[in-house]
């Protein structure tokens, strides 16, 4: 009886172990890609999923959209929006969403209609938060300037994608 609680108790410590527990930017999706942004101040990427490999760049830009294709226990294989892959430690990983203006300069909206007043316009590079998409429309706000941008204006959401 006592090897068998023995077992038991050193089967789900190796459990628990083998897999890591879900914090900040570490939300377990079920599949990749998905939409993520940078939740850090400073956050390195590097060459593999681990301390141990080297750092390929460092990002200063809190809020910046990526998307990450792979997922390793604590780690997330993440494109940026110039193309450059590699890996970051998930808890540096936020599930915020944000969009980065491409392109040429962007109005940001009243209401998501292209007729409607233009209450603000962003420059290439532009990054707010993204609260809703729809029909081709994303609420974004940017410091506290709110408006629709054409979802097609942004790097940071998929063609024809929907959600609150």
């Amino acid at each position: 009886m006592r090897d068998r609680i023995r077992t038991s108790f050193i089967s789900v410590i190796l459990a628990a172990l083998s897999v890591p527990a879900l914090g900040a930017g570490q939300a377990d999706h079920d599949k990749t890609p998905y939409w993520a942004s940078i939740g850090a101040g400073k956050a390195r990427m590097r060459t593999g999923p681990g301390r141990n490999y080297p750092a390929s760049w460092l990002y200063q830009r809190e809020g910046l959209p990526v998307q990450v294709i792979e997922t390793y226990p604590g780690w997330r294989k993440i494109r940026d929006p110039d193309g450059t892959e590699g890996w970051m430690a998930g808890a540096l990983i936020s599930d915020r969403r944000t969009g980065m203006v491409k392109g040429g300069i962007a109005d940001l909206r009243q209401s998501p209609n292209p007729g409607a007043p233009v209450l603000w316009r962003a420059e290439p590079g532009v990054i707010g938060r993204l609260s809703h998409c729809d029909e081709g429309w994303c609420r974004i706000d940017v410091k506290g300037r709110e408006g629709y941008i054409e979802e097609s204006a942004l790097w940071g959401v998929n063609p024809d994608e929907s959600f609150d």
